[in-house]
């Protein structure tokens, strides 16, 4: 049989978006041949830089190619001005509307060596919620006020709960096959704050709940947590966590605090999920103060790329790669600074690719 080829389009981005998204190809092209994978890339362009460059965050250039070209794709990070800039705004927000990627999926697993192990998804709407960024600014005699739009739909919030069920389901199966350490039971955590955003929230958590009560999601426990307890509950007691499901906004901060269970955000990676596309994106920043240095974290993105293939159907290469990244992180010798340790960007990429 044919091998496959998957289309990749490579969005670095700015600051060390630059130094690792190189990582995720070079873990790509070394999958082994018995795999029946193989991938073209295309290097594409989105970012602070680019906008300073043409005038455009995100080139309409970029967009059209991974949409008639592309299988999925790789982002970086992006730089974002501190002071409000005309004309700019977030490239990956926009990419994240402009080709329906309705999920962001952020897997949040320590080391199997761990003494309280972490092995939970927070599986978060991604085109709604505050991030409309429908805002505006008017004068009152009592000085300036703002307002933003907070839109929650129940389409919106009925897709990301049937998601969070389905990848319920799929870990209780790696569960059941053995393939993994950590034992618990498929539950779906609905994380919200209707005791005082009735409508919004309210919304999206009646909807969840409708979502998850359907058939084949009766094995899955279904749970809700206020979203301020839920931060006090996910740092107490994360193993107690499978999937959690939250609209944009809670999902955004959930996700970065939980990196802090891990010990870094250059361990977390995430993907951007729509019905029939999916970029990887590794979930720290642009990272300026150590830009060039050589020493960021490429595991994010080499996590970004395992999880980019398994939403592209390719479990076993996914599992590859997860393995290979575990085995680096278990023997902890070469680790990046922000794990405490003193290797070099380039050090962790050809220990994993020796293990791959």
């Amino acid at each position: 049989m044919a091998a496959r080829t998957l289309c990749i389009g490579l969005i670095p981005g700015d600051g060390i978006g630059r130094e690792v998204i190189p990582a995720g190809r070079r873990i790509l092209e070394a999958l082994p041949a018995s795999l029946g994978l193989k991938f073209s890339f295309v290097n594409l362009e989105a970012g602070f830089e680019t906008f300073q460059k043409t005038g455009a965050a995100l080139p309409d250039k970029t967009v059209e190619t991974l949409q008639k070209e592309c299988d999925g794709a790789l982002f970086g990070a992006v730089s974002s001005p501190t002071v409000q800039t005309k004309g700019y705004s977030s490239p990956i927000v926009a990419l994240r509307k402009r080709l329906q990627l309705y999920a962001n999926v952020r897997p949040v697993k320590s080391i199997t060596t761990s003494i309280s192990p972490v092995d939970l998804v927070i599986v978060r709407e991604n085109t709604e919620d505050l991030y409309v960024k429908e805002e505006k600014t008017y004068n009152t005699p009592d000085g300036k006020v703002a307002e933003a739009i907070k839109r929650i739909s129940e389409k919106a919030s009925f897709n990301i709960a049937a998601m969070a069920g389905d990848i319920a389901l799929t870990r209780q199966r790696i569960r059941d096959s053995g393939a993994e350490s950590i034992h618990k039971s498929p539950m779906v955590t609905i994380t919200h704050k209707s005791n005082v955003l009735s409508q919004t929230d309210g919304l999206f958590r009646e909807t969840s709940r409708k979502a998850l009560s359907q058939e084949k999601y009766k094995s899955i426990k279904i749970d809700e947590q206020i979203v301020d307890s839920m931060v006090y509950k996910l740092f107490r007691e994360p193993s107690t966590y499978d999937v959690i499901v939250a609209p944009n906004l809670y999902g955004d901060i959930l996700s970065d605090g939980a990196a802090a269970l891990v010990g870094s955000l250059g361990l977390v990676p995430s993907a951007n999920v729509g019905e029939d596309f999916v970029i990887g994106e590794p979930c720290h920043g642009s990272a300026p103060d150590i830009q060039g240095q050589g020493i960021a974290n490429p595991i994010a993105t080499i996590r970004s790329t395992a999880l980019m293939l398994e939403f592209q159907g390719q479990e076993e290469a996914a599992a590859l790669i997860y393995k290979a990244v575990d085995a680096n992180l278990e023997e902890g010798k070469l680790l990046t600074p922000d794990m405490g340790g003193k290797a070099k960007t380039e050090e962790v990429i050809e220990d994993i690719l020796r293990r791959l």
